[in-house]
């Protein structure tokens, strides 16, 4: 919502999502944005509704206003995960998240330099506060390697995202280094998933996804066990 740049990030840049009427149980008909697809991914996103230059001044109860639509006033249909990019910190966008649905949990993605730390520790600390499972850390811009002589630069220091996750007891899903090609995809809408789906850095990101998917089914079960004891005992 801040920063809508996914629709150039994921190859979307010009499209521009159908409206669509749908029945409700009640016999009335809702009109309903359908997300666009690339690369198997159904995405929604301000970049969408708003020209590429114009700024998103929002405050409290518009960014309610429009995470409330992304989330009830598109059809999905059936997805595996429903992922929600958030801005960095807690505040309006995430405590209202936390109000209009159920979260599954929460992942932490964070370059290593204590700056940046200080925020994922607040965000640790309040979604945990609130009940939301915090399923992991990733580290962005753990390191440079130098094309020329292939020797690492610790530009933003490095392993603070993996310190930060053993200190609070989550998992730590995986580093990504700083390296063109990511920028290079992003700015041309391949993802290097999709572009080079063979090189060590795609291979690092269906690692993190991996490890994601299998914290998901943990969290998933632990809660569901949870509560059917709660039903047991009463």
């Amino acid at each position: 919502i801040y920063g809508p740049n996914v629709p150039v990030m994921m190859g979307l840049r010009h499209a521009n999502p159908e409206i669509r009427s749908f029945p409700t149980p009640d016999g009335d008909v809702i009109d309903k944005l359908l997300p666009v697809e690339n690369y198997g991914v159904a995405v929604m996103s301000m970049g969408f509704l708003i020209d590429e230059d114009q700024p998103v001044v929002w405050r409290g109860p518009m960014l309610n206003s429009a995470l409330r639509q992304f989330l009830s006033q598109v059809e999905w249909g059936d997805l595996d995960y429903l992922l929600v990019d958030l801005p960095p910190g807690t505040g309006d966008v995430q405590i209202s998240l936390i109000q209009l649905t159920k979260i599954t949990g929460i992942v932490h993605v964070t370059t290593p330099q204590e700056v940046a730390l200080l925020d994922v520790r607040k965000g640790v600390v309040m979604f945990r506060s609130q009940g939301v499972p915090v399923l992991g850390i990733i580290e962005n811009m753990s390191y440079f390697v130098c094309p020329h002589c292939q020797q690492a630069t610790n530009v933003f220091s490095h392993g603070g995202g993996r310190e930060v996750a053993q200190l609070y007891g989550v998992a730590f899903l995986g580093e990504i280094p700083l390296v063109p090609q990511i920028r290079e995809g992003g700015d041309e809408g391949i993802p290097l998933v999709a572009a080079k789906p063979e090189s060590d850095i795609a291979k690092r990101y269906m690692e993190i996804a991996s490890k994601l998917a299998a914290e998901i089914s943990i969290s998933n079960w632990s809660s569901a066990t949870s509560d059917a004891q709660h039903e047991g005992q009463s």
